[in-house]
């Protein structure tokens, strides 16, 4: 099945930075919308960026102008490059997988992976 897998989490300072890498694998990878989302302790997981198939990407406003999401098809990876992190952008990471129109609803994605955990210290 397909199988999405997340790396790049851990723990950085505020004002910092980290990258994100989501290998896809068992999917025609060009075809696919992508996007990350995060969820924190006690909220809802949340959008954070996409990149459609076909390109352009969108953001969340909380992450506009920091956080950059980008993909590679030749090697079926999206990233998400994650500058000036705050301690808000705390929460575990997650990048998902769609077909269709371009979304930034979590129930418009079909396949997940596992999530990484991202710690922004104050």
């Amino acid at each position: 099945q397909v199988q999405l897998v997340e790396s790049g989490g851990g723990l950085v300072q505020a004002g910092g930075s980290l990258k994100l890498s989501c290998a896809a694998s068992r999917l025609t990878f060009s075809m696919f919308d992508m996007g990350w989302f995060r969820q924190a302790p006690g909220k809802e997981r949340e959008f954070v960026a996409s990149i459609p198939r076909n390109g352009g990407t969108n953001y969340a406003d909380s992450v506009k102008g920091r956080f950059t999401i980008s993909r590679v098809n030749a090697n079926n990876t999206v990233y998400l490059q994650m500058n000036s992190l705050k301690p808000e952008d705390t929460a575990v990471y997650s990048c998902a997988a769609k077909l269709g129109s371009p979304g930034t609803m979590t129930a418009q994605y079909r396949y997940w992976g596992q999530g990484t955990q991202v710690t922004v210290s104050s």
